[in-house]
Parts: C-alpha cells; structure tokens; sequence
C-alpha cells in the first residue's frame, strides 16, 4: 500500500534542521525559531552580528549572525537543538 504523506513547508524545513544539515541559512533558522514561539528581541541599541530571540515564556536563545556568508554554524544549530529538545519541543 502506498500511503501519501503531505509535508508542511514548516515539516520539512523542520525536518532539514533536525537533521543537522552543513547548508542551513540564518533565514531558515529563523523560520525554525518563528515556528517554535520565538521573536527576535531587539533591546534598542543595534547590536551588530548578536542576535536574541524569547518566546512567550521569556526563554532566550542567542546566538551571533553569520557573516559574510549567510550560513548558520554547526555548533549553533546544536546547541539551538539541545536546547529545544531539553524543553520537549523536539
């Protein structure tokens, strides 16, 4: 029996960000972030490449713009993973 499972753009990019990709861009990390409650959190003075994102619970995570590329390193989507797995979202 073949069974169609219809994926989400949400699903998928989820899916990617799971699976700890070498490819994944700053915009598509916060498309992850959105998706789990989290807003940038912008405290009035700019902050340069620094970026803070809380939820609704006043959880943050931080973590600094890539630049020049637009590709996200390694140890921030693990340490963003951690995270959202230590407070069940994963």
């Amino acid at each position: 029996m073949n069974y169609n499972i219809n994926m989400t753009k949400s699903d998928k990019l989820l899916k990617k960000f799971k699976s700890k990709p070498k490819d994944f861009t700053y915009e598509e990390l916060v498309q992850i972030l959105k998706y789990f409650g989290y807003e940038e959190f912008k405290t009035g003075k700019t902050t340069g490449s620094a970026k803070k994102f809380k939820n609704d619970k006043n959880d943050l995570i931080n973590f600094h713009k890539p630049h020049p590329g637009n590709i996200v390193k390694s140890y921030v989507i693990n340490q963003i993973i951690e995270k959202f797995e230590r407070n069940g979202l994963i």
